[in-house]
């Protein structure tokens, strides 16, 4: 049943063709038989519950079911999910339950989603690989010895191994977008403001957005609608869509002029062919469709993307941890801990003022372009480990940027971008997903939805 859309499958329930008792069990199934080591915890007592609740309520019409009723969603460990163990991909934290839901949670369980579990990030989301410490690497089921991406990689592997239609995300510095390319799924990172971070957590500079993984762009813009609700005290604020983020996905794209970036951004790096390929087939579909599709270049370099660095580092050093706890900490989080505490409060203010001017920069620089398409990786997924180095994690740190030398760009810069799966490549005899990024000015979620269903077909 879990191989069917989120939309698919709420409107099976809704007609009676299935119940939520049913999908929500078969997903379960599916979960404990998982081989990709996407999930830190699964909830089968509780996501039983929740379903016979809801079904009870949709045969004794208490409810009007929404497009994500009854639909088995999952929620990223990063997240708090009230009475799930939260370990935040880290040995160190003790992986206490939580006491409440975060505001995205609370949006997507008033939907009528199941949260069924929670999925594997790497420690604090920070690396762009899923390989915490004391637990197998979590693996793109296209093929288990190579990795899933990160940091929202258990729900890219859950949904891509069609264990759920659906799983919360979010996204930093690539986290929906990276995982996706890897699993061959479709990630939205939303413009900053359009997902709360409310009413528990704060926005900070506004590199993070909540979100969604699934197998279809619809499926996005559904979660969307439900996900992108104000709250109060936001510090930023995104203008709602004009009729449904759902609804957009069938409107007309007008005639658009559409850069295409393969120069990479934020470090010097080797793309692979088949990233180079898949963009290539992306411009040649899209100048089919009557767009105007051109080169275009970087709109600043690794220099200027240093300013990220400072406040990725920052950010890293002001995650709260137990007294004392931080010796259990892995390699790379101690060292991007001990760089931000280096770091000057002037640097910090440096960098912050660094990351509005790169998107004043980026703003003028492809002021004359509709979206922008770039691969979304420089390489295919890679072997586990390949990037991961305990013993030197300023080369770890380095080679991750070499690996996601685009995806940061659009956290830098606050705009909307969304990897989608339009090409597989074989590498060394694997057939593996390579996905294709097309990315827009602020606020312009409803021109990439209505795109990516042209492009995709669903």
């Amino acid at each position: 049943m879990t191989q069917m859309s989120a939309l698919e499958t709420a409107s099976a329930i809704r007609t009676g063709q299935t119940s939520v008792i049913e999908v929500v069990e078969d997903a379960l199934d599916r979960a404990h038989a998982d081989e990709c080591h996407a999930w830190s915890w699964i909830d089968d007592e509780g996501a039983r519950r929740t379903a016979h609740e809801l079904q009870r309520k949709l045969d004794a019409g208490e409810v009007e079911p929404g497009p994500l009723f009854g639909v088995p969603c999952p929620i990223k460990d990063l997240n708090a999910l009230a009475g799930a163990p939260r370990h935040l991909g880290s040995r160190a934290i003790g992986g206490h339950p939580s006491e409440t839901d975060d505001g995205i949670v609370a949006l997507l369980k008033a939907a009528g989603t199941v949260p069924i579990g929670t999925t594997t990030a790497p420690e604090f989301g920070l690396p762009c690989y899923t390989e915490p410490a004391g637990r197998a690497p979590t693996a793109t089921p296209w093929d288990l010895a190579r990795m899933s991406g990160g940091s929202s990689g258990g729900a890219a592997a859950a949904v891509g191994d069609g264990q759920v239609p659906i799983a919360q995300g979010s996204d930093g510095g690539g986290s929906i977008r990276i995982p996706a390319s890897c699993c061959g799924v479709v990630g939205l990172k939303p413009s900053r403001g359009r997902v709360s971070a409310g009413p528990f957590g704060v926005d900070g500079p506004g590199l993070v957005s909540g979100g969604v993984i699934t197998r279809t762009v619809r499926d996005t813009a559904a979660a969307l609608d439900v996900i992108s609700t104000p709250m109060p005290g936001d510090p930023f604020s995104a203008p709602p869509a004009r009729t449904s983020f759902l609804t957009a996905c069938d409107h007309e794209v007008p005639r658009l002029r559409i850069g295409v970036l393969t120069e990479p951004v934020i470090a010097e790096a080797d793309v692979h062919p088949a990233c180079l390929d898949a963009v290539t087939q992306a411009a040649t579909a899209l100048e089919g469709m009557g767009h105007v599709v051109e080169p275009t270049t970087a709109p600043f370099g690794a220099q200027e993307w240093a300013s990220f660095q400072c406040v990725w580092e920052v950010g890293a050093a002001s995650i709260p941890l137990p007294e004392g706890c931080e010796r259990n900490a892995m390699p790379m989080t101690r060292w991007l801990r001990r760089e931000g505490r280096r770091r000057t409060g002037v640097e910090l203010a440096e960098g912050l003022a660094g990351i509005q001017m790169i998107s004043r920069t980026v703003g003028q620089h492809w002021a004359d372009y509709d979206l922008i398409v770039s691969p979304t990786l420089a390489q295919p997924p890679l072997p586990h480990g390949q990037l991961h180095d305990d013993d030197d994690p300023a080369a770890d740190f380095a080679a991750q940027c070499r690996f996601t030398p685009w995806t940061s760009l659009w956290n830098i810069t606050g705009r909307p971008a969304m990897s989608l799966p339009l090409h597989t490549s074989i590498i060394d005899g694997m057939e593996l997903p390579i996905g294709v990024m097309i990315g827009g000015p602020q606020y312009s979620e409803e021109r990439l939805l209505a795109l990516g269903c042209a492009l995709l077909g669903r």
